[in-house]
């Protein structure tokens, strides 16, 4: 069977257009990054992940994803509160960050992980603007403080990349390596 290892809605739809066979599971992870950590902050978190379901389902496929928000060197996570979200969207206002999101299977010892970006151009956002969207309280559970899925597409100018990885899973790369990981355990 496969595990998604992962409590997003988001996520678990998109896993839906791969297949219908799989379930979703919700871990208790400590998402705290080592300050030592010198690797992708998304790529780590999503091995911590199917790690985590690796021993909870020792059977099966795990799949563990992280998606984060990174803007000059910066890594912006899920806000914590209104005044973490206005930070954030002043720090993407007019600005072009990069999206990453980090997948790893591990199924009988047998590993593999990857990792997707996706730039994405935020409009000049007025004071206005940003207090809107935050009052509509999407931003509070997504990385960077927005969902390009909702009303934060209007606070978008363009993507360069992948946009089901912006959502949260890169579909068709996780597809194709799935389906390469299948075959050989």
């Amino acid at each position: 069977m496969i595990i998604l290892a992962s409590a997003s809605p988001r996520r678990r739809e998109l896993m839906k257009l791969i297949t219908d066979d799989f379930t979703a599971v919700s871990l208790d992870v400590d998402e705290t990054v080592p300050e030592n950590c010198h690797c992708c902050v998304s790529e780590y978190l999503a091995v911590l992940k199917a790690e985590k379901g690796a021993e909870l389902y020792p059977d099966d496929t795990i799949i563990g994803c992280d998606t984060v928000v990174e803007i000059g060197g910066k890594v912006l996570g899920k806000p914590k509160n209104a005044d973490e979200c206005r930070e954030f969207l002043k720090m993407l206002s007019g600005k072009t960050h990069d999206v990453t999101t980090s997948c790893c299977i591990m199924s009988c010892g047998n590993k593999v992980t990857f990792s997707k970006t996706t730039a994405v151009t935020f409009r000049n956002l007025t004071d206005d603007t940003i207090e809107w969207y935050i009052s509509t309280g999407e931003p509070f559970d997504k990385a960077g403080g927005y969902g390009i899925q909702g009303k934060g597409s209007l606070l978008i100018e363009k993507i360069n990349g992948d946009y089901f990885n912006v959502v949260g899973l890169p579909v068709s790369e996780l597809n194709q390596q799935l389906k390469n990981f299948i075959k050989e355990i």
